[in-house]
């Protein structure tokens, strides 16, 4: 290829070079015991705080037990513990305390060759994460550690600084375009949590409202047992799903195929060999209510609907299916139900618990007791969460497009495949705009 030159990690341009990470890193194990500094208070890089959406924590000295690493602005940390489970996090200039991190933790401070922030886009990308994942010790996926001296001996390409910062320009553009749409999925989700909480208490009618055994409702809605407002309620198949799919099988939903949120993810859903008849007797509908009766507390009620595929699918036997009938009550409206009674803990306080199972089977949700406003306010119910949860969805589509552009800039501007100059903005700039959805929750009433 014209310009550039084959070195000992692949094809780059000419003028970039290639190290070890141990050429370029500075920093030197330093530990500290926070405990002998009790009353100080430390920004503190854990585990726990980079799953937390990668925000330090900054705790007192005497909260924080063992030795801890001392770590300076501009290091880059990579998780070594259980590497299946992706960690990088940069040191930043949060705050003047002393920052410390856990000794889990694989530390490189770059000298004047490479910027911080192209040493993290590095240390996520193909030189880096996928050849770390193999250094490892440790006999059980989740207890083996990245070997840091292994580590240290990767070899990462090194653009020009220039190039360095035009392309960490473009990648932290586009990180932050991800955090926007995330912190909006995430206002919107506690939109729609909240509005819930109102609609299923108050109704759209601006009625008076009354006491009841579920709580203050409009004095227009009744309290029923589940039963007495569906067709009927039935288990799926008590079948174990294999692992290779079997010849003449057919669609399964299991547990795992429903989202807390309350999607169906079609394109998972495994497939599994069951006599003819009960194919048949368990064949979906377009419309059903499918609900996870059992599953891990947080979770057990998560709901669902179905709609219809090409092929028929059937359900297993922690699925409860319930058919709502022709207009005896709207399915959108109990979906949403469902999900608002697991995300206010209904159905832990109502369930039978096992060690780290809950259970609420088909005889206790029958008689569960639900607020029945009038059919068509039903309607206006499902008609208003279902616009919020559209604009939450929307919003996903746009993050998950962002990260899918971030992946493959990532992969191609530090392998050099794609120079900075070669990328047209204005196209970019166009397809991946960033605008907020609109919501008009007045239209659907």
């Amino acid at each position: 290829m014209r310009g550039y030159k084959n070195t000992e990690t692949s094809m780059l341009p000419n003028d970039w070079v290639v190290k070890e990470l141990k050429d370029i890193n500075t920093y030197k194990n330093r530990t500290i015991n926070p405990t002998l500094y009790k009353d100080e208070i430390f920004e503190y890089y854990s585990i726990p705080a980079y799953q937390n959406g990668e925000k330090p924590e900054f705790s007192k000295g005497s909260l924080i037990q063992s030795n801890k690493f001392l770590f300076d602005e501009g290091t880059v940390v990579f998780g070594k513990l259980n590497p299946r489970v992706e960690k990088v996090w940069r040191i930043g200039n949060i705050s003047a305390h002393r920052k410390i991190g856990t000794t889990e933790w694989i530390a490189v401070k770059p000298n004047d060759e490479i910027t911080t922030d192209f040493l993290y886009f590095l240390e996520w990308s193909v030189f880096v994460m996928p050849l770390a994942k193999t250094l490892v010790t440790g006999s059980t996926p989740s207890r083996q550690r990245v070997d840091p001296t292994s580590f240290y001996k990767i070899k990462i390409p090194i653009p020009p600084i220039i190039e360095q910062q035009r392309i960490t320009y473009i990648l932290n553009t586009i990180k932050k375009a991800i955090a926007i749409q995330e912190q909006i999925i995430q206002n919107t989700v506690e939109m729609k949590r909240s509005l819930m909480k109102y609609l299923f208490s108050e109704g759209v009618s601006g009625q008076k409202l009354k006491q009841s055994e579920v709580g203050l409702i409009p004095v227009n809605w009744n309290v029923k047992s589940l039963i007495e407002i569906v067709d009927f309620i039935d288990y799926g198949v008590s079948q174990a799903i294999p692992k290779q799919a079997p010849n003449n099988g057919i669609k399964i939903v299991s547990t795992a195929d429903i989202t807390k949120e309350g999607d169906l993810l079609y394109d998972q859903i495994r497939t599994i060999e069951v006599p003819q008849r009960t194919a048949q007797k368990l064949k979906l509908n377009d419309g059903d209510l499918l609900f996870n009766w059992r599953n891990s507390a947080e979770l057990i009620g998560k709901s669902t609907i179905f709609h219809e595929q090409s092929e028929p699918h059937i359900f297993a036997s922690f699925i409860l299916r319930i058919n709502c009938g022709e207009r005896k009550s709207h399915n959108y409206f109990l979906k949403y139900l469902m999900n608002h009674y697991r995300e206010e803990g209904v159905f832990i306080k109502l369930s039978r618990r096992a060690v780290n199972q809950a259970n609420f089977n088909r005889n206790e949700i029958s008689v569960l007791p639900i607020p029945v406003p009038p059919y068509q306010e039903q309607v206006e119910i499902a008609k208003l969460i279902g616009t919020v949860e559209r604009k939450i969805n929307h919003h996903k589509n746009k993050r998950d497009l962002f990260y899918d552009l971030f992946k493959t800039l990532l992969n191609d501007l530090v392998t050099g495949q794609r120079r900075v100059d070669k990328i047209d903005f204005r196209i970019l700039s166009k397809e991946y705009e960033a605008v907020e959805a609109q919501l008009d929750l007045a239209a659907e009433i």
